[in-house]
């Protein structure tokens, strides 16, 4: 791959940074009245102000030619036709084609896999599918971890307000205590297990359900636990062999990444918590958001706009981080799964020809909901000496309208954004209360929390993400950074366990051991 940092537009990019230095937001405003108008973009339910950034429109237009430099409209259009995009597994990335209505040109896996969720979530909320003593299901326990987990957990909480199904309870720490908890709250007979896993031989998933099917055994006798598990994987022989039916193995086409699959089978305890039109107006809002990335030009796409956004932060100004806040209570999971989307996907530093990559990669993501965070890390995006890019995330009405609750909340998130930009200059303060101000945030305005605009904001983030994944030259499908400990901690067991001697690690790793065997025997560390 050719040097980005020689590229013509990256050049560009930089001269104009040295041109811009002394630059601050307070003088973009006084300097258009209109700034606003300029830099936002909405598209149904949602409205993206990215003006409160050091960005001016030559800034901009410098950043669209960066994008068409790398072919993002190329990119695109290649991940939209099935191709192989990810190149070290040799798979294209299908998520958009799981919230088409009619596949990618009527892909019949998908389609097929589509009508096996409906069916059985239909029939779990009618009470059709019960379990093995004839009791339809009123609790749902979730097994998975990673992106296989923190996509329904984070949808079943933000949709709250639509859910009418059964419990659902979520199961994803090996550490024994969180199933534990779990099961000491469910009832044998009206439990339904999902175990989500691609490979199904994650082992943190695997565990789980081994700890789910003996209590289920124990409990109501062998035999009956086909009647208490589904599978969501690509790996249906291995699902059969655990003892789970055919009919109830949700396939998952190997081209769909787990941060990417909530749409898929993965999102079968999503659709039981609201139902199943509630959960396809999610895949439309997803999929609205699609046809606006896939057709709309760059100048105008909000996607584009968030990614160069963010390439602008993180290369240009050295912005470390990305503070991802939103002011709703239910999206309060939302920060940890935006974390894993951009972490695990651009958290890379190979690029997709395998050369170093000379720029970019993920920021580091963190967040909480609402005016709890103000009162925990916002000093730091305010006066820190580290810059850290913010995104606002605002639903304009709530589904729990207590009081003036929800435009104290409104005002609140509005005034962080005004004083990240404006600052308090410190001619007439003491240093400790003055604020520099310039501090870059997007503010994304929500309707309200609701399916079609929650599918609208992940798939936002996820193209969000490929678009700075084309430019920087990563494959943000893969993730082999995980493979090495994993590998290892197969290996470590057997010694923490007392089975094998311990051999071949560094001082360090084996003196742990040593302490963690002689624990589990009860002596003293």
């Amino acid at each position: 791959m050719a040097s980005l940092k020689s590229s013509p537009a990256w050049k560009a990019l930089e001269a104009h940074r040295k041109k811009t230095t002394g630059l601050h937001m307070r003088d973009l405003f006084a300097d258009d009245k209109d700034r606003l108008k300029a830099m936002s973009v909405g598209l149904g339910g949602l409205f993206l102000d990215y003006s409160k950034n050091r960005v001016s429109a030559e800034t901009y237009a410098l950043l669209i030619d960066l994008a068409r430099e790398a072919d993002v409209e190329g990119w695109r259009g290649r991940m939209a036709a099935g191709e192989e995009i990810n190149t070290t597994e040799g798979r294209p990335a299908l998520h958009m084609a799981l919230r088409d209505p009619g596949g990618p040109g009527g892909n019949e896996e998908i389609i097929s896999a589509r009508k096996a969720m409906e069916r059985i979530c239909r029939d779990v909320r009618d009470g059709k599918m019960t379990g093995a003593t004839g009791k339809p299901f009123q609790a749902v326990v979730h097994i998975g971890t990673g992106g296989s987990h923190l996509g329904p957990a984070m949808v079943v909480r933000a949709l709250e307000a639509y859910r009418d199904g059964p419990d659902i309870h979520f199961v994803s720490n090996v550490d024994g205590a969180q199933i534990a908890q779990v099961l000491d709250g469910v009832v044998p007979e009206t439990t339904l297990f999902i175990a989500a896993s691609k490979s199904f031989t994650t082992e943190e998933t695997l565990t789980n359900a081994r700890t789910a099917y003996a209590w289920l055994t124990e409990s109501l006798g062998d035999g009956t636990v086909p009647a208490h598990f589904i599978a969501v994987t690509a790996n249906a022989g291995a699902a059969g062999d655990f003892g789970i039916g055919e009919n109830l193995i949700l396939p998952l086409a190997e081209g769909v990444a787990g941060r990417f699959s909530v749409w898929s089978g993965v999102g079968l305890a999503a659709s039981l918590a609201i139902g199943w039109e509630n959960f396809e107006a999610m895949l439309s809002g997803a999929h609205d958001m699609d046809r606006h990335f896939l057709d709309t030009p760059l100048d105008a796409n909000m996607p584009v706009i968030l990614g160069l956004i963010g390439i602008w932060n993180i290369d240009f100004l050295g912005a470390e981080a990305l503070a991802v806040l939103p002011y709703d209570q239910g999206l309060g999971l939302l920060p940890n799964y935006l974390r894993q989307l951009e972490m695990e996907s651009n958290g890379k530093s190979i690029g997709r020809d395998g050369t170093v990559l000379e720029a970019g990669g993920a920021p580091i993501v963190f967040g909480e909901p609402g005016t709890g965070g103000q009162h925990a890390f916002y000093q730091a995006i305010h006066q820190g000496r580290r810059l850290i890019a913010s995104d606002f995330i605002v639903p304009l009405r709530t589904h729990h309208p207590t009081g003036d609750h929800h435009q104290r909340l409104l005002a609140n998130a509005f005034a962080q954004s005004e004083a990240l930009m404006k600052g308090r200059p410190g001619d007439k303060q003491p240093p400790h209360r003055a604020f520099e101000g310039n501090r870059p945030s997007n503010t994304i305005l929500m309707d309200q929390v609701d399916p079609f605009t929650l599918g609208q904001l992940i798939a936002l983030y996820e193209h969000k993400v490929f678009v700075q994944a084309v430019i920087w030259g990563i494959n943000p499908f893969d993730q082999w950074g995980v493979e090495l400990s994993k590998e290892l901690a197969a290996a470590i067991l057997p010694e923490v366990q007392g089975e094998n001697a311990s051999r071949g690690h560094d001082s360090s790793t084996r003196g742990l051991i040593a302490r963690a065997r002689k624990a589990k025997e009860g002596k003293q560390p």
